[in-house]
């Protein structure tokens, strides 16, 4: 083969260059990094939470709920939704990643190994700084696990299905799934209060913040979701979730 079409076929696809060692050493290092630590602080943020008693976000709600009929760990309930969710994709023709399969699993280990930790909290006092540092921890923990590409969480990939089915927005896809699961989660016995209002006001722009913050050098893809978000896209709200 010409030298010339050797240095084509290993330096373009699709009229695009590649990056030789995009997945190699360090940068592959810190892919990594960042997609473990992301999803081990993300179950962490839910803990949190938890503890805080003023209100989860939609899908805690709903794990909540579960978790207090069945007498299951709220992480544990979280791992077996994350699955379910995960089956979900398989008629959707969804592609799970390696932070797909790993988010089902770590996010709720983590919330449970946290909990586990953390001794109940009764004071208000102690309560409010334990929601706000959950819900920033939250933020930055999305922006972490998301900017490592290695594939959406479970429940992404479900919003990101229905938008391809349906032809509905990914706003108005993404709004009434939470809907659907906070409604459920809450007649289920699952707790929403101001801590999840907290949350839906605030997760958007810490998460585009953190997203910026731990971009990696070549986030260059074009339908890379830390891409959208950080830039403030039409898919800025739909901030990618486990």
């Amino acid at each position: 083969m010409p030298q010339g079409a050797t240095r084509q076929s290993t330096g373009t696809r699709r009229g695009r260059p590649l990056s030789i060692s995009r997945g190699s050493g360090r940068h592959l290092v810190r892919r990594f990094t960042q997609l473990y630590v992301g999803l081990l602080l993300y179950g962490a943020s839910a803990a949190l939470m938890v503890r805080a008693g003023l209100g989860l976000d939609p899908w805690d709600v709903f794990h909540q709920g579960i978790s207090e009929r069945t007498g299951l760990s709220i992480g544990t309930v979280a791992i077996i939704a994350g699955a379910a969710v995960l089956l979900l994709w398989w008629p959707m023709r969804e592609r799970p990643g390696l932070g797909t399969v790993s988010n089902v699993f770590l996010v709720g280990l983590s919330m449970d190994a946290t909990l586990w930790l953390l001794p109940e909290v009764e004071a208000l006092a102690h309560r409010v700084p334990l929601l706000l540092g959950g819900v920033v921890l939250n933020g930055a923990a999305t922006g972490l696990y998301i900017s490592a590409r290695f594939g959406p969480g479970p429940r992404d990939g479900l919003m990101t299905g229905l938008h391809k089915i349906t032809g509905r927005s990914i706003r108005l896809v993404r709004t009434g799934i939470e809907v659907v699961v906070l409604v459920t989660g809450i007649l289920l016995g699952g707790s929403a209060g101001v801590g999840t209002v907290v949350y839906a006001l605030a997760i958007g722009p810490l998460a585009q913040f953190f997203l910026r913050l731990f971009a990696l050098p070549d986030s260059t893809e074009p339908g890379d979701a830390s891409r959208v978000v950080a830039r403030g896209g039409k898919q800025a709200r739909a901030i990618p979730r486990r």
